[in-house]
């Protein structure tokens, strides 16, 4: 993987990540990510084509619109540069793991969590209008990858781990209607067919994963006093947090597990 691939992901990522934030704003609200033109929320100004990009502009701006001088989120830059870091490492991890002919799905799936990750934090919903349309983006992705390979078999293991944890959120969901949203259930089935797709230990440790980073998060903030027992907290970050963490440490945990089992 040479640095000037790299370079050119990460550029990627910095346009995609411009992208996102539109679609971070706009997507809670019912708004068009088309029309208007990208607009300052203070004044309604239209930003200019030379003030749009990404991270630079708003260093160059000093973090305030460039015609009334209001401050622009820090949110902006971050989801920009964050995106882009995402968009390397995932390129990086996929390399080593021989698996290249998926990255335009996980590359989606990585943009999306970001998306859905902060928009849960901001309004406590994950909005269909980005997780149903996924399900058959994610399908024609991982299908050309499983055809670019002549791998079919691990195309069905996605689509039974896209199933498998669907339906384990939903009886969750079922059970304990007051922890856990519908729309928790609606992106579990993403969640499993991305990490199904690497490997049913993979699947395994980033639902729990999710499960984890949740609870030590609830802990931390009951102790802080920022959260009672019963405060509900938005669990979709966690998901996608849980999921991309397991992109990366799954394998050398499922290895030294089954060492520790004296199974390698």
């Amino acid at each position: 993987m040479t640095a000037l691939v790299l370079g050119l992901v990460g550029l990627l990522g910095l346009v995609i990540g411009s992208f996102l934030n539109v679609v971070i704003h706009r997507v809670p609200r019912g708004e068009s990510l088309v029309s208007p033109p990208s607009r300052c929320p203070a004044c309604d100004a239209p930003i200019r084509p030379w003030h749009n990009v990404p991270v630079v502009s708003w260093l160059v701006l000093r973090g305030r619109c460039a015609a009334c001088g209001a401050r622009i989120s820090v949110q902006y830059p971050l989801v920009e540069a964050g995106t882009a870091a995402l968009f390397v490492l995932l390129t990086v991890r996929l390399s080593a793991l021989g698996e290249l002919a998926a990255l335009p799905a996980f590359l989606y799936f990585g943009a999306l969590g970001l998306a859905l990750a902060l928009i849960d934090l901001e309004v406590r919903r994950l909005p269909d209008r980005l997780v149903l349309p996924s399900y058959p983006i994610l399908a024609v992705l991982f299908a050309g990858a499983a055809w670019w390979r002549g791998d079919w078999p691990t195309l069905l293991r996605a689509v039974l781990g896209a199933a498998a944890l669907f339906a384990f959120y939903f009886a969750v969901a079922f059970i304990h209607p007051a922890g856990m949203g519908f729309g928790d259930v609606k992106l579990a089935g993403l969640v499993g067919g991305v990490l199904a797709w690497l490997s049913w230990p993979t699947l395994a440790i980033g639902a729990f994963a999710g499960f984890l980073l949740g609870a030590i998060v609830g802990v931390a903030l009951i102790a802080a006093g920022r959260a009672g027992r019963k405060t509900a907290v938005p669990f979709g970050p966690f998901m996608v947090a849980g999921a991309l963490l397991a992109v990366f440490v799954a394998e050398p945990i499922a290895d030294w597990y089954a060492s520790l089992l004296g199974l390698a």
